[in-house]
């Protein structure tokens, strides 16, 4: 999960400072791992970070730091999801949405299964208590809803549809991942793919302006 072309491609670590490279590894760590299980030292070992940096560079302890993980991939999710207007010849709600699914389809072909999404994983351990993990978790799910919808109210759909569509997108992409972990196969993507796109095909046409008689 780095910037520019995939939500799943490895940064280079060389261009990334101690820190960086520490929110970096705990979203890795937490993708595969969960919260529970990921350690601070595994951390710091995953990053190469300096030994004794962590307090350092986190005083709120591990929960700032998970927190930030999961902001920044809600902060990459959304990048990702704006970057479709910049490959696509003519935009659509199905379109889009086959580009957010895109990545973990070559993400599991190509390296297997192992990893899945930080934020849904957080939500897993997490959510469900009082952790103060919950109000950077909220935000990050809102900034990539928020991507969602800004994409589809340029395609013209009206804002609360495009509010229900966004739900409804990221809901059965983070089902479709569980289900193709779970039983290590990429179908479950391809099916939430081919099932939406009738319905987010409508709702682009929907919004499509009148055309002069």
């Amino acid at each position: 999960m780095a910037d520019p072309q995939s939500p799943t491609a490895q940064p280079s670590t060389a261009q990334r400072r101690p820190r960086e490279r520490m929110v970096y590894s705990a979203a890795q760590l937490i993708r595969a791992r969960g919260v529970t299980a990921t350690g601070v030292r595994d951390v710091v070992e995953h990053a190469s970070a300096p030994r004794g940096s962590f307090q350092h560079y986190f005083p709120g302890g591990k929960d700032q730091l998970v927190g930030e993980a999961v902001e920044w991939a809600g902060d990459f999710a959304a990048r990702w999801v704006a970057s479709y207007r910049e490959t696509a010849d003519a935009p659509s709600p199905d379109g889009l949405f086959a580009h957010v699914v895109q990545p973990w389809k070559d993400e599991f072909a190509s390296r297997g299964y192992e990893r899945g999404c930080p934020v849904m994983a957080t939500a897993a351990d997490l959510a469900g208590g009082e952790s103060a993990v919950n109000p950077p978790l909220r935000r990050a799910l809102a900034r990539w809803e928020g991507a969602v919808v800004d994409e589809l109210v340029g395609m013209g759909v009206p804002a609360d549809r495009a509010r229900s569509l966004a739900v409804l997108m990221i809901s059965a992409l983070e089902g479709a991942i569980m289900w193709s972990r779970v039983n290590r196969e990429t179908a479950p993507l391809d099916i939430v793919v081919a099932e939406l796109a009738p319905l987010l095909r409508a709702a682009g046409r929907a919004g499509d302006p009148p055309r002069p008689d």
